[in-house]
């Protein structure tokens, strides 16, 4: 078969419907027992109704990585799959294809563009986990970044999530942390405990310059939540854990 129609067919294959296909015949009630026991589903806080069919998480990113080259357009459709795994397909997908050396800045604006677009079928923590960082934060690393207040701003929980682990790309690739200092200041009066350890877990990266975040937790500890500043300060010595724990609330 000439490479042109080897190319062409290999495009026909990368589908949502061949991936799904492809998902279910990894399918295990054990697993699913697991899952349900890990995740808040059903009628759990932030399970949203969600569907799982019990699906290791491996196998999840193993397929993710054979559909690597699925088109954005065909990622959207998986996107809107009400199985659980499908979604962490999706979004494995386009944070595996965004950090590929050979993809166009052109194509990290699509996927950049179709996260954002459709932040509505990103309603879990491990969904947005998984994607933020290459997908919002790579994109933005040469661009303002005025998007992560809006974000930060949101009405939606998990768009405020997105705020936060997008930054991990600034601290992780960059060291610096302006920005994860500016989304945790809209963030530090946060409600939702799952976004307040996310909270807590951000702040303890703007450890990487020590006196920065002895001077955050100076100035927040006293009135932030709980759960954020006890993750905050996870890395800190004993007598430095004792003295900000003490000034919480």
């Amino acid at each position: 078969m000439p490479a042109a129609k080897k190319k062409a067919a290999a495009a026909r294959d990368l589908t949502a419907k061949a991936f799904i296909a492809r998902l279910k015949t990894f399918q295990s009630d054990d697993e699913l027992r697991k899952i349900k026991g890990y995740f808040k589903s059903g009628e759990g806080q932030y399970g949203y109704g969600d569907t799982f069919i019990g699906v290791r998480m491996g196998h999840v990113f193993a397929l993710a990585k054979a559909f690597v080259e699925m088109s954005p357009t065909e990622i959207e459709r998986l996107m809107e799959s009400d199985i659980h795994e499908a979604r962490a397909g999706a979004m494995s997908i386009m944070g595996q294809q965004t950090m590929l050396k050979k993809t166009t800045e052109a194509r990290r604006k699509e996927l950049y563009d179709l996260y954002l677009r459709r932040h509505d079928r990103i309603n879990n923590w491990d969904l947005v986990d998984l994607a933020a960082k290459p997908v919002i934060g790579q994109y933005l690393a040469d661009k303002p970044r005025t998007i992560l207040r809006k974000l930060a701003k949101s009405k939606n929980l998990w768009e405020r999530r997105t705020a936060l682990y997008a930054c991990l790309w600034f601290i992780m690739k960059e060291k610096t942390v302006d920005d994860t200092e500016a989304v945790c200041e809209i963030l530090i009066n946060e409600k939702e405990e799952i976004i307040q350890k996310a909270l807590g877990g951000l702040i303890r990266c703007i450890g990487i310059d020590r006196p920065r975040l002895h001077a955050f937790l100076h100035k927040h500890a006293a009135t932030m939540p709980r759960v954020a500043l006890r993750y905050a300060v996870e890395k800190l010595s004993a007598a430095d854990k004792k003295k900000y724990m003490a000034m919480g609330r």
